[in-house]
């Protein structure tokens, strides 16, 4: 019959229970190799970073490095809006009043009070600012001077003795004698040709400053010997040097002395015979900055 001969096809399903949970473990160990891999990346960056990194990475994640404001806006004003009738007015108006100076303790005292106390906080703090103008003024132009003598072949192996100093009086610029190398012929005002180069060299650079100038000579040890210490010479090597630094370019206006200290200043005073004491000294004076005059009201 036609039923004996019936085909029957049976379907078999694969994979079953375990073909639908098959993926999930390759889900759970990508997680922990990247866990991992954090891990050791987080070790390596303990292990190689400083602890002023280490701190700067502390206090990046610390809680009080957050915004301490209920606003979106992490500027002056916090997001709030300026105005009288605002519901942040009272915000902003907190904000103006931090910013703001404080008001003078009385103001029952008067204006012509208040004003010469004005006066005298801003005159203190324009001498104390150009006190700091001037100082960085000498910084600079003793560095020009040490590095113009260095630059120039003809004097660069006189820059040791060349000596600037930052003194209450200004900057001193001492050209110093020095065994085989003096600056003068011996007992007499006749520069050497090095000193005649080393001079115009300084004059250059002291005539870049409006300050006034004050050059002193220096006798002692052959000097001393041969003329009895002469205020003369040390005076004449003085007005040479005056010469000199005017032929570098320093206006004659700019001169305030011209002085002949003769051994009286030595440089080196427990060995009065060094030839260091046998120097040229250069003053680029103070100045006190101009005050203008207050009006009282």
């Amino acid at each position: 019959m036609a039923g004996d001969n019936a085909v029957v096809i049976k379907r078999i399903k694969k994979g079953g229970h375990g073909g639908h949970h098959g993926g999930a473990w390759k889900v759970a160990y990508a997680d922990f190799v990247t866990a991992m891999m954090a891990f050791f990346l987080l070790m390596w960056l303990i292990n190689t970073t400083t602890p002023e990194q280490k701190r700067g990475i502390a206090d990046y994640f610390a809680p009080q490095s957050i915004a301490q404001t209920v606003s979106g806006s992490g500027g002056v004003l916090g997001g709030k809006v300026m105005g009288e009738d605002s519901a942040h007015a009272g915000g902003a108006q907190s904000v103006m009043q931090k910013q703001s100076p404080p008001s003078p303790p009385s103001a029952a005292k008067g204006l012509t009070n208040g004003s010469s106390q004005g006066g005298a906080g801003s005159d203190a703090d324009a001498a104390a600012n150009g006190k700091a103008g001037q100082d960085g003024d000498f910084a600079h132009a003793a560095e020009a001077i040490h590095q113009a003598v260095q630059n120039n072949p003809d004097i660069a192996n006189l820059s040791h003795q060349v000596i600037t100093e930052n003194t209450p009086q200004g900057l001193r610029i001492q050209l110093v004698d020095q065994d085989g190398r003096p600056m003068f012929q011996n007992g007499s005002n006749e520069p050497m040709p090095y000193t005649k180069k080393l001079l115009a060299a300084v004059g250059a650079i002291v005539a870049t400053l409006p300050n006034r100038v004050s050059i002193a000579g220096h006798t002692g040890g052959n000097d001393s010997a041969a003329t009895g210490g002469s205020w003369e010479l040390s005076a004449s090597r003085a007005n040479q040097a005056r010469t000199l630094l005017q032929t570098g370019g320093l206006g004659s206006d700019r001169i305030y002395e011209v002085a002949g200290k003769a051994g009286s200043e030595p440089l080196l005073p427990e060995d009065p015979n060094a030839s260091a004491n046998r120097r040229l000294s250069i003053l680029l004076m103070r100045e006190a900055p101009p005050i203008p005059p207050h009006t009282g009201l």
